[in-house]
């Protein structure tokens, strides 16, 4: 006998088995939709509590066994806490009372099964996951939140705190193998047929069950000095590397620490009372607007025009095999693109290709990849010296020095080789489009395709429209930025776009604070407590001191603070203090040592003091400030974009969720304050007059998932 609703299917085995699928119409994927949960609670109690049903299997008929939360439906109902707090103890008390009939109940894993989709499966007692590329966990951490649907609790009693709070405080996700030695999973077998044979063994076989939180000997809690010792320590780990940005942490390190050792019932509750706490977070509701939301959209190509009908890259041309050559080559070779590796000399290309076998080594020897696979992707690039061998490229990317002479002459030699419908690109972090699309005999197929280095491990990718760029070509670079498993974002034409501009601002403060007096070992740790990625001065030894001099003087039009930078950087490059590739620069770099900081009076005597609270504010609001002056002068089209670049390409506090959300948080007439006592340290502090309109609005750059039209502050 088979039934069915809108969420699943069920159907009794001859064994007296029912076996639930999963298959949720009207949703692109499985979710734990707040519907769904109420209905599969009822009809598992009804099953259960059947005198000739002897157990339970639940599957899905979708590529993922359930992708997780339904997050938007969280952020609809996130300003009733009464009524998330009755839903969560409803959801508590069903599952409990499923539980309490003690029959056994089989979830079967064939693809992804994150968050609320994992804590389903913890619904069941035994948990088979079939081989696959899928991942098994809870990623809530990713968003600024923690498990709020029993993960954190069970996850405790059933893993004990030392393995569990890793996995709770770092989002973790495994693959299958992985999740079986994490114990998330009981089993792992190779085919859904041999996964399903074994389930209905499993019900046969264990008539009666009990979960291991319903058993007080199986608690894994605070009962040992081992366990408060683990506690401990995660409490002070957490300190160290979050410096208290994240509210949800250390709400869901308080859920385990109050709740581990009490009754599964009070347990819950107080998972419950906490998760709520962090759902109503600023933080929480940034980085679930930024990484969730904004990203997604993203992957799915907001950017590109509706409508415009593009076809896959094939064979990709990359002219320049060094370091960012090489990246760009691994990643296109390792989404299955041909990659015609082109430099001065065979020689040279060669060296880019060396990259990608490295990378693929490591893969190979943690077990990331197969033999043939690793293979498969070398054999994808082709190292030449030639320009015949670009011959009907679907598109060619330049990423050659940063000197526009040479960027014009590879441009005009390598164009006329691409494909009829092909199109041309400029990987430059900061030389205008539009300038250099003067070179292409067809400028409106060159656009910009911005990389981030490392190529392989940086999520981003900035796409600049030069003024004759079509949209025809600007839906194609979206596409590929799709097609290589990037997150693309668009803006428009302008020196230094919009992320190179920015992060030349964050370090233009920070130099502007060295020569005021403050000492670069409080500007390193301010900047790092604050949330950013990387230090200021510790980024700028990574780029090197003689490319941001070459930079700073291609711009002819700079100001004092820019100028004074410039004097401090020229000095820096003549003594030989160039950066980490030099082994000296802001930092100290001795052989197999850690590096230390240089210890130089940048000014001969500290004009003024400044709070660390001031540093922090400093090098955050200028990148804010600077942001809404794109986005005002139309080299940003979206503050979404202008977030998700932020978070992305600048490691921006991810706590703040981006730039704009970051203003959002601490409210325009605060920020503006704020500019404006600044205003003593130099031009770059000019706030727009646009920006006080909008703040005399009380205007703000989001409303819940929202962007706000500036125009009228209504969302678009």
């Amino acid at each position: 006998m088979t039934t069915e609703n809108i969420f699943f299917k069920t159907e009794i085995l001859p064994q007296g088995i029912a076996w639930i699928k999963v298959d949720m119409a009207g949703y692109p994927t499985n979710l734990f939709t707040l519907e769904f949960q109420k209905t599969y609670l009822q009809t598992v109690n009804a099953l259960l509590n059947r005198a000739d049903i002897k157990g339970l299997i639940l599957t899905s008929a979708r590529k993922d066994f359930m992708a997780g939360a339904d997050v938007g439906e969280l952020l609809r109902i996130q300003n009733t806490p009464n009524l998330i707090l009755e839903h969560l103890q409803t959801l508590h008390r069903g599952i409990l009372a499923n539980e309490a009939i003690q029959k056994p109940m089989v979830s079967i894993i064939s693809g992804h099964a994150l968050g609320g989709g994992f804590e389903l499966a913890l619904t069941t007692h035994h948990r088979i996951a079939t081989a696959g590329r899928y991942k098994i966990g809870l990623p809530e951490a990713s968003l600024g939140l923690f498990p709020g649907a029993g993960g954190t609790i069970k996850l405790s009693k059933m893993l004990g705190i030392e393995k569990a709070a890793p996995i709770l405080l770092k989002g973790t996700t495994f693959s299958p193998k992985d999740a079986l030695t994490a114990g998330l999973i009981h089993d792992l077998v190779e085919y859904p047929e041999i996964a399903f044979e074994d389930a209905v063994a499993w019900i046969l076989t264990h008539p009666n069950v009990i979960q291991p939180w319903n058993m007080s000997s199986e608690n894994k809690g605070l009962r040992s000095p081992a366990e408060h010792m683990t506690m401990t320590a995660s409490i002070g780990n957490l300190r160290k590397a979050t410096h208290g940005n994240y509210p949800g942490l250390n709400y869901c390190l308080a859920a385990i620490h109050d709740g581990v050792d009490l009754p599964i019932e009070r347990a819950l509750d107080i998972e419950a009372r906490y998760f709520i706490k962090t759902l109503l977070s600023k933080e929480a509701k940034s980085m679930i607007r930024t990484n969730f939301f904004g990203i997604n959209q993203a992957k799915k190509g907001k950017n590109r025009t509706n409508g415009t009908l593009t076809t896959p890259i094939q064979k990709l041309g990359i002219l320049g095999a060094g370091m960012m050559g090489a990246g760009i080559a691994y990643v296109a070779a390792k989404a299955g693109i041909d990659v015609i590796l082109k430099d001065i000399s065979i020689t040279q290309a060669e060296k880019g290709k060396v990259y990608a076998e490295q990378t693929t080594h490591r893969a190979l020897t943690l077990g990331r990849t197969t033999r043939d696979k690793a293979d498969q992707l070398l054999d994808h690039i082709k190292p030449t010296d030639s320009y015949a061998y670009l011959a009907d490229c679907d598109l060619i990317i330049e990423a050659v020095f940063e000197d526009p002479k040479l960027k014009k002459l590879v441009t005009h030699e390598a164009e006329v080789f691409l494909h009829e419908k092909g199109f041309f690109a400029s990987n430059t972090s900061s030389l205008p489009i539009t300038k250099l699309a003067k070179a292409s005999i067809h400028p409106e197929r060159f656009i910009g395709i911005h990389f981030f280095s490392p190529v392989d491990r940086m999520p981003l990718i900035e796409i600049i429209k030069g003024e004759k760029t079509n949209q025809e070509t600007l839906a194609r670079a979206v596409d590929f930025a799709n097609q290589l498993g990037k997150v693309p974002i668009v803006v428009n034409d302008s020196p230094g776009f919009f992320t190179s501009r920015i992060f030349g601002k964050y370090n233009l403060e920070a130099v502007n604070m060295l020569l005021e007096g403050v000492s670069p070992i409080v500007l390193e740790n301010v900047a790092k407590r604050a949330g950013l990625a990387v230090g200021p001065l510790a980024v700028m030894d990574e780029i090197s001191l003689d490319l941001m001099a070459d930079v700073l003087q291609q711009n002819e039009q700079r100001t004092p603070v820019e100028e004074q930078m410039l004097e401090l950087i020229e000095w820096m490059v003549r003594a030989g203090r160039k950066g980490k590739k030099a082994g000296k620069g802001f930092y100290d770099y001795p052989e197999g040592q850690r590096k230390t900081i240089w210890q130089h009076p940048y000014s001969s005597e500290i004009s003024m003091e400044i709070s660390t609270a001031d540093i922090q504010k400093r090098l955050m609001h200028i990148q804010a400030l600077d942001s809404y002056r794109c986005l005002e002068e139309g080299v940003l089209e979206s503050t979404m974009d202008g977030d998700i670049g932020s978070v992305l390409g600048l490691g921006f506090a991810p706590q703040t969720g981006g730039v704009f959300s970051y203003i959002d948080q601490i409210g325009l007439p605060a920020f503006i304050a704020d500019c404006r006592r600044f205003r003593q340290y130099g031009e770059q502090w000019e706030v727009p007059k646009s920006l006080l309109k909008l703040a005399q609005r009380g205007f703000t750059f989001y409303t819940g998932l929202r962007e706000n039209d500036r125009d009228n502050n209504k969302t678009e």
